[in-house]
């Protein structure tokens, strides 16, 4: 096991990148930036799709309560005026 009093070695010279590295880091950070626009024009179109949603749903309440309230039927509904047999 490692002795818990000494660190380890770091040899600073030895980390120099090459060219074939860096062209894949390249590469790779293209893919990355093309994942991530892609993500986020995914999260847009679901937020205007929720958006669209929320809406109609909104609305379609809003105008089924409106209706309701210009329903007059009932309220000139007057009960029957009881008899009496004497």
């Amino acid at each position: 096991m490692s002795n818990p009093g000494k660190l380890p070695n770091i040899k600073y010279g030895e980390g120099k990148i090459d060219k074939a590295q860096l062209e894949f880091m390249k590469l790779i950070e293209e893919q990355n930036l093309e994942r991530v626009q892609k993500l986020q024009r995914v999260k847009r179109n679901n937020l205007l799709t929720a958006g669209a949603l929320i809406t109609s749903v909104v609305g379609i309440y809003a105008y089924s309560i409106w209706s309701v309230k210009q329903e007059k039927f009932l309220d000139d509904f007057d009960e029957p005026k009881k008899v009496n047999a004497n």
